[in-house]
């Protein structure tokens, strides 16, 4: 049916459904003798009688009723593919792969995801752990459209960087160890504490607190995931320290206490996307969401008491 034209098959169903060819022609705002043209044609094109011409009304033939059950399919597949280009075109639909990076309070995502359906329900979001440096790299490749990368990032022709979350890191204790007001380097370097794997950023921002303090501990644990680490506190084992935006849960629990440190640490994140000349719309679309949460970041996050 390569050849087939869609306005004749189109004629040719109004007719079945209506029953005549003035009828038709009404429907379609055409002028009868192209309703009968277009027949014409197409009966030329199958090489076959589709209609049968009463002094009342048209019937189909056994080859017109084929042809307009098939028909019927044809221009509603075509229907939708129109909708899906368009829904495309507009960011409303499509495949977006994200990388996370470690420390990225899953608490979030379930928010994210729920604000894209809401806004773009034919999108569909790909999340992929990733470490910072290893996003970079498949951004470059182009096996990842957006990533959530720990901040600072070398600067790149190809890679937009924008500033998403700077949370204040903080120490989560066991409760039933006797803490000060504010968590040290020299405090917290004598006890137990766990910290993120040596191949994140994360783990490298907390060796540098540690740091200035002239210190270099070893953590009593390296983990790869945000919720290992608070467990670790919560069974009285070690302190954790984690970004503050990830510990809304953990304010209510009495299995755990929550501490500033002092120096301050932030932990910066930022939104990294290829340099395109056109970006897809779909991943224009993930990352108006993203961003939206970056900004609420102050008003959102948690408050010590």
């Amino acid at each position: 049916m390569r050849n087939l034209n869609l306005d004749q098959l189109q004629t040719l169903i109004a007719i079945a459904d209506l029953g005549t060819f003035a009828a038709a022609a009404q429907a379609l705002h055409l002028a009868p003798p192209t309703v009968s043209l277009h027949v014409k044609e197409l009966e030329a094109r199958m090489n076959a009688t589709l209609l049968l011409r009463g002094r009342r009304q048209a019937e189909l033939t056994s080859a017109g009723l084929v042809l307009v059950q098939k028909g019927r399919k044809l221009l509603e597949a075509g229907d939708d593919l129109i909708d899906q280009v368009q829904r495309h075109a507009s960011g409303r639909a499509g495949l977006v792969k994200v990388g996370v990076s470690a420390g990225v309070n899953i608490r979030l995502f379930p928010l994210m995801l729920d604000a894209l359906s809401r806004r773009s329900p034919g999108i569909d979001i790909k999340l992929e752990a990733v470490g910072s440096a290893d996003s970079m790299q498949r951004l470059k490749a182009g096996t990842l459209d957006i990533a959530l990368v720990a901040s600072p990032q070398a600067e790149t022709a190809e890679i937009m960087l924008t500033p998403w979350r700077n949370d204040p890191m903080v120490a989560l204790l066991p409760a039933a160890w006797e803490v000060p007001e504010q968590v040290s380097p020299e405090w917290l370097a004598s006890r137990p504490w766990a910290c993120f794997a040596s191949a994140t950023q994360m783990h490298g921002l907390i060796a540098g607190w540690f740091g200035q303090a002239g210190l270099s501990p070893r953590p009593f644990i390296a983990l790869t995931y945000t919720e290992a680490l608070k467990s670790l506190a919560a069974a009285g084992q070690a302190a954790a320290l984690l970004p503050l935006e990830a510990m809304e849960e953990q304010q209510q629990q009495s299995s755990v206490q929550i501490r500033h440190l002092s120096p301050t640490l932030m932990r910066p994140m930022a939104i990294a996307h290829r340099q395109l000349p056109t970006l897809n719309p779909a991943t224009a679309s993930v990352l108006t969401v993203l961003a939206e949460f970056g900004n609420q970041a102050a008003a959102c996050a948690p408050q010590l008491a």
